[in-house]
């Protein structure tokens, strides 16, 4: 049987994206076919470059030629990815993809650390990130990154001046913190907090990213309002630890986020501060600060459980160093946050197939 671009295409029509539930022949995921002889190759172009199914998807793709056509045949695949973007309006921050807040009830819950280490992860997968630190009283950007001495540069663009992100490890960074001294506290109203987040938004050249991630300070307030009303965003993450008063903030967060006029979807809950597990003894978990309570979160507000990150000396040792704990590879904080990455981006491309869908029809 000879074989042609046709019948691989056809094979590859009984392959199923699990998360979109649809063939990757009609998703637009196949390219690329080359027929040399007994070889096969082609390329997979999945949705983000953290998805956390690539694996699932190649064993299938092979699989399919292989009982459909020929068990002979030698498939050589691709995998890479084109990150999705639900955005129909480019006006703000026309060369971002997609944008995520990260949030939380209460300060204290690790959530400017867990912004860092995501952005880092959702890096290292492969995805191009920026991280805006907007919490303009208490900016942890550039301690954690360590930049503390960093100033952005300016850049002339069509006549405006816009402020060029800090960039470290591979991503690019913006705060406060690097156009003030770092003992120096900013004592400012309302009006001015919105509008200096206003200018990191608009006077500032992002360039092209899959993901911008917005670390969010603590509470209900203007930054979130202002936020919400000038940034299109993908999606929010909620960041809580285990025990009552913090989950107790955090509903009053999420109720903030859906009261909204333009309703923000909550892309799912991360629990940080988890457990403790000792180094001589990795077979014990201790729940200090309880047990279960981003699961039951997770659950009332029928939005997935991204992850639990556990207590680690680690992770606050990075964050004091300026090198985030998720750069230690192979280490189990790292794989605990590329899990969590995935989480998320393979939420955000659920949302995406999903609103695009209702778009075109």
């Amino acid at each position: 049987m000879s074989v042609t671009n046709d019948l691989i295409l056809k094979a590859l029509s009984t392959v199923i994206e699990p998360d979109l539930k649809k063939d990757l022949v009609s998703l637009n995921m196949i390219k690329d076919i080359l027929i040399e002889g007994n070889t096969v190759s082609f390329k997979v172009i999945l949705t983000t470059p953290a998805c956390p199914l690539k694996e699932k998807i190649e064993t299938d793709c092979i699989a399919a030629i292989h009982q459909l056509i020929s068990s002979d045949l030698i498939v050589k695949i691709e995998m890479t990815a084109n990150v999705t973007s639900n955005r129909l309006d480019k006006l703000v921050l026309p060369g971002v993809k997609n944008i995520i807040a990260v949030a939380s009830g209460k300060g204290g819950v690790g959530k400017s650390t867990v912004s860092s280490n995501l952005a880092l992860a959702l890096s290292l997968s492969g995805a191009k990130v920026g991280l805006l630190d907007a919490d303009i009283h208490g900016p942890s950007v550039p301690m954690m990154f360590g930049e503390m001495d960093s100033q952005p540069l300016m850049r002339e663009v069509d006549g405006k001046s816009l402020m060029i992100p800090i960039e470290k490890f591979g991503i690019k960074l913006l705060s406060i913190g690097f156009l003030i001294k770092p003992e120096q506290a900013v004592v400012w109203r309302g009006p001015m907090v919105s509008s200096a987040l206003r200018q990191f938004i608009n006077d500032c050249d992002w360039g092209e990213l899959d993901y911008l991630i917005l670390d969010l300070p603590p509470g209900t307030g203007d930054v979130h309002l202002t936020m919400i009303q000038i940034v299109p965003l993908t999606g929010i993450i909620m960041v809580t630890t285990p025990q009552a008063i913090a989950l107790a903030d955090a509903y009053k967060a999420a109720t903030m986020f859906s009261m909204t006029p333009t309703k923000v979807p909550i892309l799912g809950i991360v629990e940080n501060m988890s457990f403790f597990t000792p180094a001589e003894l990795p077979e014990n978990n201790y729940y200090i600060f309880g047990k279960g309570g981003g699961k039951k979160m997770a659950d009332e507000l029928n939005v997935p459980l991204l992850g639990q990150i556990p207590i680690y000396q680690s992770i606050r040792e990075g964050g004091d160093s300026g090198r985030p704990a998720v750069m230690e590879k192979h280490s189990p904080v790292a794989e605990a946050f590329m899990n969590v990455a995935s989480s998320i981006a393979q939420q955000i491309a659920i949302i995406n197939s999903a609103k695009i869908e209702a778009v075109s029809n």
